[in-house]
């Protein structure tokens, strides 16, 4: 594989060694890797939020890379390490639901349970499956070597249910499903269905305890120290504080409900 790319995703930070050792182990193994780190800042354990910045950064890579995912509650336990190959790309990583979200983008070609430990380090910690066995088999993945070398073939792996906006009467009611660092309030309800439920229909948004009118395309359109929603560089609909914090200010938090109202 020509200037082969691993991107890496975890939920461990970057105040320990956890990391490195990772991407020690990738370019011992294949010096000639680029790696790039997607984030290290999901909240520990967090499966379902790792699912949703995987499948919001996964697919700007060029054909081929290699997504490394690790946010690994049951690591050491009776969750399967698994590869997963589709039309462009390699996934690696504990079948917790991880790839939930990006297998609705990607068309799955062939799937394997990692059993080769040739692949491995020569000891497999019970507590750190990212460094002695996704990381090198990863970097092996990287060398070329055929995803069918690595392990067993299976059919099916585990998914986790992501439910969309539901429409009660004359209302949508969607959830917060992702906080960015900004504070930013990032909901389940895309644009197409926005659009589709409302048909050019005055609306409101209620969240928290406040009510938002309509959308706006950006930032600038709202006061600083506004609310304002908008449709954001993911296609879906955010609630957001010009140059301020939605979180802190509506005191929401992932989960919580949010409601298109129309007039």
């Amino acid at each position: 594989m020509k200037n082969p790319i691993v991107t890496l995703l975890t939920d461990f930070g970057t105040k320990d060694h956890y990391v490195a050792s990772m991407k020690g182990v990738i370019l011992r193994i294949n010096p000639q890797c680029t790696l790039i780190d997607i984030t290290h800042q999901i909240k520990p354990q967090d499966v379902e939020e790792g699912a949703f910045v995987l499948a919001s950064a996964f697919s700007y890579f060029p054909k081929g890379t290699i997504h490394l995912a690790v946010v690994d509650p049951e690591v050491g336990g009776p969750r399967d390490p698994i590869l997963i190959v589709t039309d462009h790309y390699f996934f690696v990583g504990p079948d917790n639901g991880l790839f939930s979200l990006v297998l609705h983008k990607e068309k799955v070609k062939e799937a394997f349970k990692l059993t080769e430990n040739r692949f491995f380090l020569p000891k497999v910690s019970d507590t750190f499956h990212g460094r002695d066995l996704f990381a090198p088999v990863a970097g092996h993945l990287a060398l070329g070597i055929s995803p069918k070398a690595f392990g067993r073939r299976i059919d099916s792996w585990k998914t986790l249910e992501f439910q969309g906006p539901l429409i009660e009467k004359k209302s949508m009611v969607g959830k917060v499903v992702h906080i960015d660092s900004f504070g930013n309030l990032i909901t389940n309800i895309e644009e197409k269905n926005l659009g589709h439920f409302v048909r050019g229909i005055p609306f409101h948004i209620l969240i928290g305890k406040r009510r938002i009118e309509g959308i706006q395309r950006g930032y600038w359109e709202a006061e600083r120290g506004d609310l304002l929603a908008l449709i954001g560089s993911s296609g879906l609909l955010e609630i957001s504080v010009n140059e301020g914090n939605a979180q802190k200010v509506l005191k929401v938090k992932r989960g919580d409900p949010i409601r298109i109202q129309l007039k």
